[in-house]
């Protein structure tokens, strides 16, 4: 980590308004989405679930934006790797867990769906797609119904650098900036597009400079200190509620892991670049941080380190020994169109 998270003549969450315990949720959150993420991780090399997109390395901007916002008014629009954000939103180990394993129980989609497509109505989380970049014109869709009714909520959608390049996410700037929607687009830039580098895949220097060209603001911020995220995406918040309509915010970050389960980072990636990202460890400084402002020390962070494995424990011996999804709830909420003897078409599902 960087200068960012030294501590100065002040402590910066306090300058940022957050009281000690909100930075010591933050971490809480940060480390919970990181045990839920390596024990999925074990999980799949036993063959016990199917697949996982890791967040790791992305816990800091996804925890420090969505605490940002108010989870009971504002919308999530994630993507396949936001399990901090899921977290702080309201989703719990245990239902992260039912959904890796596909049960019954799973409250994004009852075992429908892959692994890591959050989704939870109660949550305001919008369901998750594998097709990259869908989930931001969707978020721009929700702005404009909030907007329409004079509801006075944000949307947050996050996507990966790859996803920037696509047609969507275009699109959906360039809606959201001339009616200036309450939207903000964060970009979890982790430098590769599964294995395509940053440098093969955009010619400007930041994809935060892409905002100008729809007519808002773009800003580039360390994804590795989850306040610098949280005063940015704060700032983002603020702006849309009072009209100011959207911004996008590119957090750089780093990925210690590969793109995904079925991914081998080692055909792409020299081991020593994959060690150097692993020292950026956003957890790792944040919690130096916590402990130069005297929040935290050896002992307590054990404690807490412990409670949460037990409580990744405690999820992942429920949702293993969890009810099956029945084989015909595959077609729950299915719908195609079919034509009968007389030519006439009707709903079927």
């Amino acid at each position: 980590m960087g200068d960012n998270l030294d501590l100065k003549t002040e402590i910066k969450h306090r300058l940022l308004g957050l009281s000690d315990q909100q930075v010591l949720d933050i971490y809480r959150a940060m480390v919970l989405a990181r045990k839920v993420d390596e024990r999925m991780w074990l999980l799949n090399r036993a063959g016990k679930i199917p697949f996982l997109v890791s967040c790791q390395g992305h816990e800091a901007a996804q925890v420090g934006a969505a605490y940002a916002l108010n989870q009971s008014n504002d919308f999530l629009c994630p993507y396949y790797r936001d399990m901090g954000m899921a977290i702080v939103f309201g989703m719990t180990a245990k239902e992260l867990m039912l959904a890796a394993f596909a049960k019954a129980e799973d409250p994004n989609s009852g075992g429908r769906q892959m692994p890591c497509h959050y989704g939870s109505k109660q949550n305001r989380i919008l369901s998750t797609s594998s097709v990259v970049a869908s989930q931001v014109p969707h978020a721009v869709g929700i702005a404009l119904s909030g907007s329409i009714m004079g509801e006075a909520f944000v949307v947050l959608t996050s996507f990966g650098d790859g996803a920037s390049s696509q047609g969507e996410f275009h699109e959906a700037a360039n809606f959201a900036g001339i009616h200036r929607l309450p939207v903000i687009f964060l970009c979890e830039n982790n430098k590769y597009a599964i294995s395509v580098p940053y440098n093969k895949q955009v010619a400007s220097e930041s994809i935060a400079a892409r905002a100008s060209g729809y007519g808002f603001p773009g800003v580039v911020v360390d994804g590795n200190n989850p306040l610098d995220v949280y005063e940015a995406v704060k700032e983002a918040a603020d702006r849309a509620r009072r009209g100011g309509g959207p911004t996008l915010i590119e957090a750089v970050v780093d990925r210690p892991v590969p793109h995904s389960s079925d991914d081998d980072d080692r055909t792409y990636r020299t081991s020593e670049e994959i060690e150097e990202a692993k020292k950026n460890d956003p957890i790792l400084s944040f919690s130096r941080y916590l402990k130069e402002a005297g929040l935290l020390d050896e002992r307590t962070e054990l404690d807490m380190h412990e409670r949460i494995e037990h409580e990744v424990d405690e999820a992942t011996e429920y949702a293993e020994r969890a009810e099956d999804a029945a084989p015909e709830d595959a077609l729950k909420h299915v719908y195609a169109l079919a034509g009968g003897e007389s030519g006439d078409r009707h709903l079927i599902y």
